[in-house]
């Protein structure tokens, strides 16, 4: 049998394909059984559509196969195996596209930007915490990150898979604590840097926001970046929004820059539902004593000032810092910076915001 064997892989090995090569160097013989004088094999073509075309070429392969010393019979089947169909691919990332007015996501009731003048706040765990604890408190909440640079919601919310696109178009996003997440940090490795031009960031906020199927929500929550640039200006002006919140914390620094968010605000004509003064102060987990590392009350000063509400004075706290390293947000637990947020939503929802 063996001797048979090597005669019909010889034979085969002698029938030339029309775009060069053969049947044994192309590896398309597929099982090869020999019993007494009766030989049987498969041809496995490399798609159905050229499987159609070669019928006359598995004809010549029995017929040289047949005129093999000891074989009396021989039957030769076509067979490719079906196309993978890979999921469109998707991109983030594209120039701004032409739109009549502001649009909110189908489906979701409010938005609202949360803003601050200068990075290093704690807008985004702000944004997360308070993200997780309208949704313990009953609603329906989105988080988009838009912060299209620095993007943190991922790590923060404990995810790290990549959105499916069956169509290569909509979005699904991921879920977490009981929040509807979208970030261009789960399109991207952690480490790879977004190095685009203003109408690239531009067009990557309009595809998150529109192409992502937020389902219904009661509301979205946006973590814009610091500062005044691209995507806070375009949110205002594309979006409808329900309004804004701004995160300071106390020190001159931070309220220099906040005022500048606070006056984007206005001059894009989006309403400022309240000021949250984070870090507001360090409760020494020894001694319970009380510290003001950032000074104190500047943001309620500037609230009244502005006749604005003050929505919550959020300490310094290392439980929030390592839940938000771990991907389990401080208002998902329990203790007393979970209390405070979700006192922070219940002030919200009693006025009406969420």
């Amino acid at each position: 049998m063996s001797d048979i064997r090597t005669d019909v892989q010889a034979a085969l090995a002698r029938l030339a394909l029309p775009d060069g090569g053969d049947l044994i160097a192309r590896d398309m013989i597929r099982a090869l059984t020999i019993e007494g004088g009766a030989v049987r094999f498969v041809i496995e073509a490399p798609s159905p559509e050229v499987a159609r075309q070669m019928e006359p070429l598995r004809r010549a392969a029995e017929a040289i196969v047949a005129g093999v010393p000891g074989v009396d019979s021989v039957s030769a089947v076509l067979t490719a195996h079906a196309a993978e169909k890979k999921p469109p691919s998707l991109k983030i990332g594209r120039h701004a596209e032409p739109q009549a007015g502001p649009t909110r996501p189908d489906g979701v009731a409010k938005v609202i930007a949360i803003g601050s003048g200068k990075g290093g706040v704690g807008k985004s765990t702000v944004s997360s915490n308070l993200a997780v604890a309208l949704a313990r408190a009953g609603r329906r909440v989105g988080l988009l990150d838009a912060d299209i640079y620095g993007p943190s919601q991922p790590r923060m919310m404990g995810v790290n898979q990549r959105p499916a696109s069956p169509d290569g178009k909509t979005i699904h996003p991921l879920h977490a604590h009981g929040v509807t997440l979208m970030s261009i940090g789960l399109m991207l490795p952690e480490d790879k840097a977004v190095v685009w031009r203003g109408p690239m960031l531009m067009g990557a906020l309009q595809q998150m926001l529109g192409q992502v199927l937020w389902g219904e929500l009661d509301i979205l929550l946006v973590d814009l970046p610091p500062g005044t640039g691209d995507v806070a200006m375009t949110l205002c002006q594309k979006t409808d929004l329900a309004g804004a919140i701004v995160v300071s914390t106390p020190q001159d620094v931070s309220l220099i820059d906040a005022r500048k968010a606070l006056d984007m605000f206005s001059t894009l004509k989006t309403p400022v539902l309240g000021l949250i003064e984070n870090m507001s102060l360090f409760v020494c987990p020894h001694c319970g004593g009380e510290s003001h590392i950032f000074g104190h009350g500047g943001v309620r000063e500037e609230a009244e000032r502005l006749g604005l509400p003050l929505l919550a004075e959020l300490p310094i706290d290392l439980e929030t810092r390592l839940s938000g390293d771990s991907g389990r947000p401080v208002a998902a637990g329990d203790g007393e910076m979970a209390a405070a947020y979700a006192r922070l939503a219940e002030t919200l929802i009693a006025q009406g915001v969420a």
